[in-house]
């Protein structure tokens, strides 16, 4: 048996320090590989977000199936209908030459099963499937670039931190269901002639999602920043945003609902027109709750609508919480929603020093009720807290 000192025990060391190494750069290369796919994912968070896509996915290829027809049919028959829907529903999706292309590829799988040649056709299946997978890539890659771009353009619209108003404190955040958001928010400084300063505030919502809301969204942020630059009163305003979003509402089909409300830094009063959105929660220093209702029909509904002007006095310590219908019908994997006894509770719990405090209870909240869910629409909020 070789010694320590036999060159061929040397050899054997060296070559087992030559396998370590070796074993140890694969490993490194192995978890630099897997960094880069999972982004840092733990694998109980990457099953999780497949099965909320998943989830979502059923839901997007089922909207259109009408499933009261499934109902009078037998267990085996209603399996195979609601199976063929589904393709049906899949294939819609697809450009024309693209569908023919699939309906080719699943024909030839199957005369390639009959003749027996398994294993030539499953390779020629797959690399058709991952020929129309890379199309169906290419123009989603070339969407979410657009998408990103107008998500930029809507970031500048509304504004990135909020103003510094002596008296208050104000926070606000957005996150929208997918790249680009149908709810708006914006808080800034309304100067009078008279030399009394106030304070704008708006939180609206466009009916629907995605480009359709987002881009109605912008040209109500624009007709509100022309009108607020004139010297109309709160009211006046409110009708004329009515007036606007009735003239671009596709007869009342895109309507928005919207909080307008204007803060005078003078005698600590909010006055207010609530036009169909969630009433605003108003929290007092002494733990009393107001909702601030007093408006009317949301914007683009009726041209010559009437809106009830409502108005409150703050005092110090008292919260204002404004948020958007997302919150509150936020939903988890049971399809559970958030609801806004929830969001009473959260208020309840917390005693914030800051507006921010308040706004990262309120989204935590929400985040920890939905879960892995995936967000089915736009979540929106606007704090004020009297210093």
């Amino acid at each position: 048996m070789p010694g320590p000192n036999d060159p061929r025990w040397n050899q054997a060391r060296q070559r087992l320090d030559n396998f370590g190494h070796g074993f140890a750069k694969v490993a490194d290369r192995g978890t630099s590989f897997w960094d880069q796919i999972a982004e840092g994912m733990a694998v109980h968070q990457l099953w999780q977000d497949f099965r909320a896509d998943a989830r979502a996915g059923f839901q997007f290829y089922s909207q259109d199936i009408d499933w009261n027809s499934f109902e009078r049919q037998k267990p085996w028959k209603r399996r195979l209908s609601v199976a063929r829907a589904l393709a049906w529903a899949l294939l819609r999706k697809l450009s024309p030459a693209r569908r023919v292309f699939l309906l080719l590829t699943i024909a030839f799988a199957v005369f390639t099963i009959v003749q027996n040649n398994t294993v030539v056709g499953l390779v020629l299946v797959t690399l058709a499937l991952l020929l129309l997978l890379s199309l169906e890539l290419a123009d989603r890659v070339v969407m979410k670039r657009d998408l990103e771009i107008a998500r930029e353009i809507q970031r500048w619209l509304v504004p990135g931190s909020p103003p510094v108003i002596e008296g208050i404190d104000i926070a606000f955040s957005t996150r929208p269901a997918n790249t680009v958001s149908g709810d708006y928010y914006d808080a800034f400084r309304r100067d009078q002639p008279d030399g009394n300063n106030r304070l704008l505030l708006v939180v609206a919502d466009v009916a629907g999602k995605s480009i359709p809301a987002a881009l109605l969204m912008a040209t109500i942020q624009a007709s509100l920043r022309s009108l607020a630059a004139s010297p109309l009163r709160l009211d006046e305003l409110v009708l004329g945003l009515n007036r606007y979003a009735c003239a671009n509402s596709l007869t009342g089909a895109r309507f928005t609902t919207a909080f307008l409300a204007e803060w005078d830094t003078a005698s600590k009063t909010l006055t207010y027109f609530n036009a169909g959105h969630c009433a605003p929660i108003l929290k007092r220093a002494s733990g009393g709750i107001e909702r601030l209702e007093l408006g009317g029909l949301p914007l683009g509904i009726r041209v010559k609508g009437t809106y009830q002007q409502g108005e409150v006095t703050l005092g110090s310590g008292d919260l204002l919480v404004i948020f958007t219908d997302g919150v509150i019908e936020a939903e988890n994997e049971n399809q559970a929603e958030f609801g806004e006894g929830r969001l009473l509770e959260c208020l309840n719990r917390i005693k914030p020093a800051k507006a921010a405090d308040a706004l990262s209870g309120i989204v935590a909240s929400v985040d920890a009720f939905v879960g892995a869910t995936r967000q089915h629409d736009d979540i929106t909020s606007l704090i004020l807290l009297v210093r």
